[in-house]
């Protein structure tokens, strides 16, 4: 089996043999120690593989100035651009006018359809279990998959998703609304989240009648990612 450092080797040596002038400097002063422990603490735990990751990749900001991202990770028609972002650097070093344009930039490249993702520099040191669970929860949204037990399993997802961002129990007639579904459908749905230990019904009323579901720890760390 390769080993983190063979296959980082090739990656960059292969972005780098497909580059020239700036790309490729930038790419061979701008790959440093903070990008490296991402590639080795999160992204090689989580993938196994370095495919469709493309590192220092230079897009254009809102004035047409070129910028470095960290990372983008591009395998189809989505672009999630990742950021590593150090205390120093990004807080204690920035001034007014580069704390606008970094806003600014990351506006500018969600309405281009990027999504961007950052990270702290101590998280992924320290803490690179926590990132690795956010960055899963991420990609898991855009990472399709084709069979009918994975279809379900996608759908039931969703459906959590939809009770975190509501952030309230959720009711068999929100399912039914939001995802354009009947009744019958949106209460399968529920039960079998219960089934699994996502969601667990709340009963209301003195006929104890199940009419809220509620998001599980389970939920929270399984169901999301």
């Amino acid at each position: 089996m390769t080993d983190f450092n063979e296959a980082h080797l090739a990656f960059v040596s292969y972005h780098l043999d497909r580059r020239t002038g700036e790309r490729r400097g930038r790419l061979d002063r701008g790959h440093g120690h903070a990008e490296i422990l991402f590639a080795k603490n999160v992204w090689w735990p989580l993938k196994g593989h370095f495919d469709h990751l493309h590192p220092e990749y230079e897009v254009l900001d809102w004035r047409g100035k070129p910028y470095y991202a960290d990372f983008v990770f591009a395998p189809h028609q989505w672009k999630i651009v990742i950021e590593i972002k150090g205390f120093t650097e990004h807080v204690t070093n920035m001034d007014r006018n580069k704390y606008c344009n970094e806003l600014n930039r990351e506006t500018f490249l969600s309405g281009m359809g990027f999504h961007i993702i950052s990270f702290a520099y101590d998280d992924v040191a320290h803490r690179p279990e926590l990132c690795i669970y956010l960055l899963r929860m991420m990609l898991s949204q855009y990472e399709s998959s084709e069979s009918k037990v994975e279809r379900v399993n996608f759908a039931d997802k969703e459906i959590l998703r939809y009770a975190v961002f509501l952030a309230r129990p959720l009711r068999p007639i929100d399912v039914s609304n939001h995802f354009s579904i009947n009744h019958r459908t949106a209460i399968a749905h529920l039960k079998r989240l219960c089934h699994i230990g996502w969601v667990k019904p709340v009963p209301r009323g003195s006929g104890q009648r199940i009419l809220y579901y509620q998001v599980t720890k389970n939920g929270l760390d399984n169901g999301l990612v």
